[in-house]
């Protein structure tokens, strides 16, 4: 039934499109089709990966210790799949992920992470696509491996959050990757929800943050994300966020919906944000919870970076100590 409900769905929005020219990819929606898109109706619950680091590693190492930990508290829970570079094939990564997702009728969350100049200003997960062009053409493939599948997908972490290190013209420059990179899947993938990463509650000020929003196209988007690895509470996250709707309602006259990442923060924030000591996993991925959503963005174990009880390791790997602990909180 849910297929085909889905495929109903597909189709309305098929006769809602406006072409605008006889080319392909020049399709544009009207508001009343881009207002079909309910990928949560669409599916039955979030997906989980099997094939995600926690996974892999309780799975490749049954005889230690903390794998049954591991593998019940963390590898079972459905949470995010970061896509860059190094996912290879963009498109045929994508696809696949979101076709094993479909095939469960589950919803997938995908978080694109290749911006040019990524993390320039923080430098522990520094790289991204090698130019502007280079970057269009990277999204635009991973917007159409969705295609009409239900997915949701948080928009390049960290582009919002901090302009310190950049000049006007660098910052114009990413608003125009992050508005094309919208652009992309409203056309391209009709039934998925895009999140611009608004950063954490201890970063920049909500009325900046609105106007951050706001440049970088968030009109366009579903909504915004928020505490993406990082250890805020959920409460001091809803109040930052509350606080984001309301200022681009007093100033651009329109809120928007956020999600909150809770993967890590079980025991709150102790000031730092690269791999602390001491945090523990949240509450795991579901609808409402204060936002719109509560999920699991970044994976519980991957490290930050050289840095924290991380030290040595790269921005990515899994740590199993470091996910055993957090299960805990210790």
């Amino acid at each position: 039934m849910r297929r085909l409900l889905r495929t109903l769905a597909a189709s309305a929005f098929a006769c809602l499109l406006l072409p605008l020219s006889a080319g392909p990819g020049n399709a544009t929606t009207t508001p009343a089709a881009a207002a079909l898109a309910d990928p949560i109706g669409m599916t039955s619950g979030f997906y989980t990966d099997p094939h995600s680091n926690p996974a892999a590693w309780a799975a490749a190492n049954p005889g230690d210790g903390r794998a049954a930990a591991i593998r019940d508290n963390i590898a079972s829970r459905p949470m995010a799949r970061w896509f860059g570079a190094w996912s290879g094939d963009i498109g045929a990564s994508v696809g696949s992920y979101v076709g094993a997702a479909d095939a469960a009728d589950k919803l997938p969350v995908l978080i694109a992470y290749n911006i040019p100049g990524r993390d320039a200003c923080g430098g522990h997960s520094g790289g991204g696509a090698g130019t502007p062009a280079a970057y269009r053409t990277w999204i635009s493939a991973f917007a159409s491996a969705i295609g009409s599948r239900p997915a949701l997908v948080v928009i390049e972490p960290d582009s919002l959050g901090d302009f310190s290190c950049l000049d006007q013209a660098r910052i114009d420059e990413r608003n125009a990757m992050l508005r094309g990179a919208l652009a992309e899947f409203r056309n391209r993938a009709p039934n998925t929800w895009t999140y611009l990463d608004a950063g954490n509650p201890a970063w920049i000020s909500a009325s900046t943050m609105a106007q951050h929003l706001e440049g970088a196209g968030a009109r366009e988007a579903h909504g915004f994300s928020l505490n993406i690895s990082n250890y805020f509470t959920t409460g001091e996250n809803t109040s930052y966020g509350n606080a984001i709707s309301s200022a681009l309602s007093a100033s651009y006259g329109y809120t928007k919906p956020y999600v909150i990442d809770t993967s890590r923060n079980g025991n709150g924030s102790n000031g730092e944000w690269c791999n602390p000591g001491g945090r523990r996993i949240g509450a795991v991925s579901q609808t409402g919870g204060g936002a719109e959503m509560l999920l699991w963005l970044k994976t519980p174990g991957e490290s930050d970076g050289n840095c924290g009880v991380g030290g040595g390791s790269a921005a990515g790997q899994f740590l199993p100590e470091v996910a055993y602990k957090m299960i805990f909180g210790y």
